[in-house]
């Protein structure tokens, strides 16, 4: 199937947002990063151009970043109080706006899957802790030990943490050269859109916090009329924005077009209630938006009119 002679498809994800600095990375470690976000872009992108759906293209680059390590979400995910992982994702379809979403996982390899599991196989959107284990146990998920999660990295990051009493959000930490939340968003040949984020969290959180990753209309959202969004950032400020949504929103009922919807709400909403992150967006015809408000965003995107992308900073 020749994507540029059918009908356009495209794909865009991050692998978070924060304080990004050219100085914190070495030239190593930026290509590492590239390379990571250019293929989970690639693993979506063929699946896209095959013909196959937007929810196997978003959940496949989500699956590619949650198993890289330089990511917090699946392995490298960061650590919380109690030393543990607490890992959250959700996944939505924009046809029928059918999503699902799991909370506080610690053995699931891939939450983003169990995400999608819990759309397709319960009559549920949104599970948590040990229900949402035992769901995975039931389905026959990849599951894991604990420690497969963790890196040295980690470790360190929780314990400067510790030392300054504080939680830090992972992209944030002016001492870690990790990143945070991943997202994915897609367009299919058929004109369906999906969105899929996947996140560890805060680092050293405690009382089983939650952010704004596994909640519809928060962090992630995707509604065939209108677009697919997933976010990155502060999450109690995009939960208290209902970000995704909003954009989706501002479509609908403003006639606004993405590129207007997504600056408006990361320069505005946000700014006045001083949230700061990111975004990955796509339209029902394939226009992408990567808006952020912070000197840097992972990400990556792809389309069939040609454009395509890897970048870091605000370039």
């Amino acid at each position: 199937m020749d994507p540029d002679a059918a009908s356009p498809i495209a794909v865009a994800l991050h692998g978070g947002s924060g304080t990004i600095l050219r100085d914190r990375l070495t030239p190593e470690k930026e290509r590492a990063y590239r390379t990571a976000l250019e293929e989970a872009r690639e693993a979506a992108w063929r699946l896209l151009a095959e013909g196959a759906c937007a929810l196997d293209a978003v959940e496949a680059g989500a699956r590619c970043l949650e198993d890289c390590p330089l990511f917090n979400a699946g392995r490298g995910s960061v650590l919380t109080a109690e030393g543990k992982h607490e890992l959250d994702a959700a996944i939505m379809e924009g046809e029928r706006h059918r999503a699902g979403a799991v909370a506080g996982l610690s053995t699931v390899r891939n939450p983003v899957s169990l995400a999608r599991k819990v759309m397709e196989c319960s009559p549920f959107v949104f599970l948590a802790g040990a229900g949402a284990e035992a769901f995975a146990a039931q389905q026959g998920a990849d599951l894991v030990d604990p420690g497969w999660f963790t890196t040295a990295e980690r470790l360190e990051q929780l314990a400067k943490a510790r030392e300054r009493r504080c939680a830090v959000i992972d992209h944030d930490d002016h001492e870690s050269e990790k990143t945070g939340t991943i997202g994915v968003v897609a367009l299919d040949s058929r004109g369906n859109l999906a969105a899929a984020t996947s996140t560890g969290g805060l680092t050293n959180k405690e009382y089983g916090r939650i952010g704004d990753s596994p909640l519809i209309g928060a962090g992630t959202y995707a509604d065939n009329a209108t677009c697919a969004v997933s976010c990155t950032g502060y999450g109690e400020e995009f939960i208290r924005a209902v970000v995704a949504h909003d954009i989706s929103a501002r479509m609908r009922y403003r006639g606004e077009s993405l590129s207007a919807a997504t600056e408006h709400v990361m320069h505005v909403s946000l700014a006045e209630i001083d949230g700061r992150g990111g975004l990955v967006a796509v339209d029902a015809s394939g226009f992408v938006s990567l808006p952020f408000n912070t000197t840097g965003m992972y990400r990556a995107w792809r389309d069939s009119s040609g454009s395509e992308g890897v970048a870091i900073f605000q370039e």
